[in-house]
C-alpha cells in the first residue's frame, strides 16, 4: 500500500502566496520584497535543473547513517569505499544513507563547513555521490546554523566587503546574554581580529570555528536558499536541519525555538518543495522531548521527520535498569499533529547520546546513573553551560553496544542487549535510523579521543575495509554475529506492511519487563505486536484477549496457539495476526 500522507497538497499559487507571507514576517517590508524577488528567481533557476520524481516513506525506508570516509581502501576514494560497502553488503535491505557533511571543513569530522558546495578531497567528488545515488536515497545535511572561520564567506566578512556585511552576528561582550540557552561549555562568544586590527566578538553557539550565520540578514537567507537547492540538485532526497533550533537570535531572549525559527523552517520547506515536493525536511534538535516535537509543526508546514531524541537515552536505561516502566509510560504518550509526519528513530549516531530529551522523563539521580553507566563502561560525558558557573549533562559519549554492556560482561549477553535496542527502533512508528558503528558492533575507541582529546571522537572510528570485511565474515565474531542477526530483523521489517512509518500503533503495558507495541496494516487487515523482554531472566506474560487463535512469531516462524507466553531473556517475539484468524 502507498502512503502519500508527507506530500505537500499545495498548489503553486498558495505556495507563493506562503512563502511571500513568510518572508513578510520575518522581514521589513523592502526586505521581504527583496528576498521574495530574488526566491523566485532561484526556485525557477533550479526547476530548470531539477527532475522532480514521486517518492513516499514505506516499511522499506532504512536509513544508515555514516560517514563518508568511514570506510577506506588503499587506492580508491573513501566515497567509492563507502559505494562498495553498501552494494556488498546492505543494498537489498537498507535503501537510503545519510552520509554525515562530506564538503570541505576545517574540523568537528565535518560539520564546520569550509565550503557549502564542495566535496572534500580527502573523500572524493560529486561524482562519487552520484554512484551512490544510483542504488540508495541520499540525505545530505543542512549545516546552517554556523559554518567554517576558514570559510570564505566569513573571511569577506572580516575584510568588509560590502556583499557580505551583517552576515555574522557581532556582539558587544559587555552585552547581558545570560538568557541565551547554551548547548556547550565554550564561550558563546569568540573573539576574532581582522589584517587592521579590528575585534570583532562574534557568536558561536557551538565553539571557535563554527561562526553562526546571521539570519536577521536577508542576503544570508538567500545564500543559504541556494545551497539547499543545489543539494537537491545533487540528488538529496532527504535534508537534514542540523542544529536549527538555534538559528535565530534575538538579545534578551533564550535564542532557540524562537518564533522566526520555526518561521525560516516553515519557508525553506516551501521554497525546497516549489522546486522538488518529494525531499523530505528532517530536524536535528537535542533539546527536552516536548521541544524537539514543536518541530512538527502543525504536521504539515515543518518537518516531516524528527529525531526522536529521547528514545536512545530511555531504551539504554531500560536495558540497564531490567525494568521498562518509563519508557513505556513515555511511548504511550508519543502523539503527532498529523497524518504527513512521523519519527526518525534511532539508538546512536555520529554525536553522543543525548540526555536532554529525557528531561522531565528521568530525575536527576536517573540521569545521573546513567552518566556514571556510559563512564563506568570506558566512556565519557560531555555537558553544557547553565548561566556562568553551573553545568548539566549534555550527552553520553560512548558506544552504543558499550553503553549496554559493562567491558568484563561476555560478548553473548552484549549481542543480546544490542539486538533487543536495535529491534525496538525497527518496531517503533516512524523511520528506523541505524549507524554504521551499531550496525557492525563497533566499541569504544578509546585511542581517537586521546588524539583529538574530543570527547565525541569515542564512536567515531574510521574503519580499514579490508579489515572489517575479515570480521564481519570470520565465524565466531562479534561482528558476524551481531550483522546477521541485524540483517534478519531488517529483512523481515522491511517485508511487513504493519511496519509502515505512518501506520497505527498503540502501546501495551503488560509489565515492567516487558515493552510491548503494537503496529497495523495500512487496511488494518493484519497487526503486529512486537514485544521485548528487557531483562536477563525469563518473563511470563499474558497477551490480550484479542489474541486468540492462530499467531506466528514471525522472527523464528513458531506458531503461538495460547494466550500464555513466556519470553525468555532479552527474546524478541513479533507476532503477527491476520484479521480473519
Amino acid at each position: 500500500m502507498t502512503h502519500k500522507k508527507h506530500y505537500s497538497r499545495l498548489t503553486t499559487e498558495n505556495r507563493l502566496k506562503l512563502i511571500k507571507g513568510l518572508l513578510n514576517s520575518i522581514y521589513s517590508d523592502d526586505d521581504s520584497a527583496n528576498a521574495y524577488e530574488k526566491t523566485i528567481a532561484l526556485i525557477n533557476k533550479y526547476k530548470q535543473k531539477v527532475e522532480s520524481t514521486p517518492y513516499y516513506l514505506t516499511k522499506k525506508d532504512i536509513i544508515l547513517i555514516t560517514y563518508g570516509d568511514q570506510v577506506f581502501h588503499s587506492g580508491e576514494t573513501a566515497l567509492s569505499t563507502l559505494f562498495s560497502f553498501l552494494n556488498e553488503y546492505v543494498r537489498d535491505i537498507i535503501n537510503t544513507v545519510h552520509i554525515l557533511p562530506f564538503y570541505p571543513h576545517s574540523s568537528d569530522d565535518g560539520f564546520s563547513i569550509v565550503n557549502y558546495k564542495g566535496v572534500c578531497p580527502l573523500k572524493g567528488s560529486w561524482k562519487d555521490i552520484a554512484n551512490i545515488k544510483k542504488n540508495h536515497r541520499i540525505m545530505f545535511d543542512g549545516v546552517i546554523n554556523h559554518m567554517s572561520q576558514l570559510s570564505r564567506w566569513f573571511n569577506c566578512y572580516l575584510a568588509d566587503t560590502p556583499a557580505f556585511d551583517d552576515f555574522f552576528i557581532n556582539v558587544d561582550p559587555s552585552t547581558d546574554l545570560s538568557e541565551v540557552v547554551r548547548p556547550r561549555t565554550s564561550p558563546l562568544l569568540t573573539e576574532f581580529v581582522d589584517e587592521d586590527g579590528k575585534i570583532r566578538n562574534i557568536w558561536t553557539t557551538f565553539g571557535s570555528d563554527q561562526v553562526d550565520l546571521n539570519y536577521a540578514n536577508y542576503k544570508v537567507l538567500l545564500k543559504v536558499l541556494d545551497v539547499l537547492l543545489f543539494y537537491i540538485e545533487k540528488g538529496a532526497s532527504l535534508i537534514r536541519l542540523d542544529a536549527i533550533a538555534y538559528i535565530w537570535k534575538e538579545l534578551g531572549t533564550p535564542c532557540v525555538h524562537l518564533p522566526k525559527t520555526h518561521e525560516l523552517i516553515q519557508l525553506m520547506r516551501e521554497v525546497m518543495h516549489a522546486v522538488a515536493p518529494e525531499v523530505i525536511i528532517i530536524t536535528e534538535t537535542n533539546v527536552p522531548h516536548g521541544e524537539n516535537i514543536s518541530y512538527f509543526g502543525a504536521g504539515n508546514d515543518e518537518a516531516q521527520m524528527v529525531y526522536n531524541f529521547a528514545l536512545p537515552p530511555l531504551l539504554a536505561f531500560s536495558v540497564l535498569k531490567s525494568n521498562t516502566e518509563k519508557l513505556t509510560k513515555w511511548a504511550e504518550e508519543l502523539a503527532l499533529p498529523g497524518e504527513g509526519v512521523c519519527f526518525f528513530n534511532f539508538t546512536a549516531s555520529h554525536d553522543g547520546i543525548g540526555v536532554r530529551a529525557v528531561n522531565g522523563i528521568l530525575d536527576e539521580k536517573e540521569i545521573n546513573f546513567l552518566v556514571s553507566t556510559s563512564i563506568e563502561h570506558g566512556g565519557y560525558a560531555s555537558y553544557r553551560a547553565i548561566g556562568d558557573e553551573d553545568k548539566s549533562p549534555y550527552e553520553l559519549n560512548c558506544s552504543y553496544i558499550d553503553l549496554l554492556t559493562h567491558p568484563e560482561e561476555d560478548d553473548n549477553l552484549r549481542v543480546k542487549r544490542m539486538i533487543l535496542s536495535q529491534a525496538v527502533v525497527l518496531a517503533m512508528p516512524g523511520v528506523p535510523g541505524i549507524y554504521f558503528h551499531s550496525l557492525v558492533g563497533s566499541r569504544n575507541y578509546h585511542e581517537a579521543v586521546r588524539k583529538t582529546r574530543i570527547n565525541r571522537s569515542v564512536n567515531r572510528d574510521k574503519l580499514n575495509y579490508d579489515n572489517l570485511k575479515e570480521l564481519l565474515e570470520e565465524e565466531g565474531s562479534l561482528q558476524k554475529i551481531l550483522f546477521k542477526r541485524y540483517k534478519q530483523l531488517l529483512s523481515i521489517r522491511i517485508s511487513e506492511e504493519a511496519f509502515n512509518p505512518f501506520g497505527k500503533y498503540e502501546f501495551l503495558d503488560l509489565g515492567s519487563k516487558v515493552f510491548a507495541v503494537k503496529r497495523y496494516a495500512g487496511d488494518d487487515t493484519e497487526s503486529i505486536l512486537a514485544l521485548f523482554n528487557f531483562t536477563g531472566e525469563s518473563a511470563e506474560i499474558v497477551l490480550p484477549e484479542e489474541y486468540t487463535g492462530h499467531l506466528v512469531d514471525i522472527i523464528t516462524h513458531t506458531k503461538i496457539d495460547s494466550r500464555d507466553l513466556t519470553l525468555e531473556p532479552y527474546q524478541i517475539v513479533w507476532l503477527k495476526k491476520h484479521k480473519d484468524s
